[in-house]
């Protein structure tokens, strides 16, 4: 059996803490993404199928279905990020942690209280519009990873 070395001081390692320059420099070269940039892109990739399938099949209540899809993860998603900024949430780690936990059981009991109501909400709902409206726009997390690795480069 091999044994793991063991390191017993700070001058025995390799690391070494970041001075406040280079800590600020590494932040400018990684900016975070908000949010609510998130969401609003979400929001507008949504409105977009929307109007794509009303304009493909010449329904309204395809592209109210695909909408509602798109409010089916927008909502939810805007409850968890308003429930994370919350004070209960900064308190410590242990609370932000917790908080995490508790809004994400939020955001996924009000995305499938949402669907389940679907049929009561959605006059003639189209199930696949409804569907193709949620996933593009559960897709849009992609599409802003991608933007930010190229801000990241530029």
């Amino acid at each position: 059996m091999r044994e793991t070395p063991r390191i017993t001081s700070a001058e025995e390692s390799d690391f070494s803490p970041l001075t406040p320059e280079q800590a600020q420099r590494l932040i400018a070269q990684n900016p975070s993404l908000s949010v609510w940039w998130v969401l609003l892109a979400q929001s507008v990739v949504g409105v977009v199928a929307a109007i794509v399938a009303g304009v493909l099949t010449g329904q309204g209540a395809s592209a109210w279905s695909a909408l509602y899809g798109c409010l089916a993860v927008v909502i939810p998603g805007a409850l968890f990020a308003r429930g994370l900024r919350s004070q209960f949430s900064s308190i410590s780690a242990v609370t932000a942690g917790f908080g995490f936990f508790v809004w994400e059981a939020v955001k996924i009991g009000v995305s499938v209280a949402m669907l389940a109501a679907a049929p009561r909400l959605v006059a003639d709902l189209d199930w696949l519009a409804m569907l193709i409206g949620l996933i593009v726009t559960l897709k849009v997390y992609w599409l802003a990873l991608l933007v930010r690795r190229k801000r990241k480069i530029a």
